[in-house]
C-alpha cells in the first residue's frame, strides 16, 4: 500500500512539473494551456521562451476555455518599438 501511494505521489509530481501541460514553443512563437494561473504568468512564459533567441514575445490570442490555449509569437522588435512609429 506504502509503496503504491509513493508510486502514485511520484508519478503525480512528475507530470505536474514537466507534464503534458508545460508550454511548447520555439523561435517563432508557441502555445501555453490556459488556466487562470497561466493566464497571469503567460507574458513571463512567453518571454522566457522568446529571450533564449533574443527576440520579444508579443501574444496573438487567448481562448479562455479550459484545454485550449494561449498563443504568442516571437518577434525581432520590440512592442514599444512597433507602436512608436505608427
Amino acid at each position: 500500500m506504502v509503496r503504491t501511494s509513493l508510486a502514485i505521489a511520484a508519478l503525480s509530481l512528475a507530470l505536474a512539473c514537466c507534464g503534458v501541460y508545460s508550454p511548447k514553443g520555439n523561435d517563432t512563437g508557441g502555445i501555453i494551456a490556459w488556466s487562470p494561473d497561466n493566464e497571469r504568468m503567460a507574458f513571463q512564459i512567453a518571454q522566457a521562451n522568446c529571450s533564449r533567441y533574443n527576440k520579444y514575445a508579443v501574444p496573438t490570442s487567448i481562448h479562455r476555455v479550459p484545454g485550449d490555449f494561449i498563443a504568442y509569437d516571437c518577434v525581432w522588435e520590440s512592442p514599444d518599438h512597433r507602436r512608436r512609429y505608427r
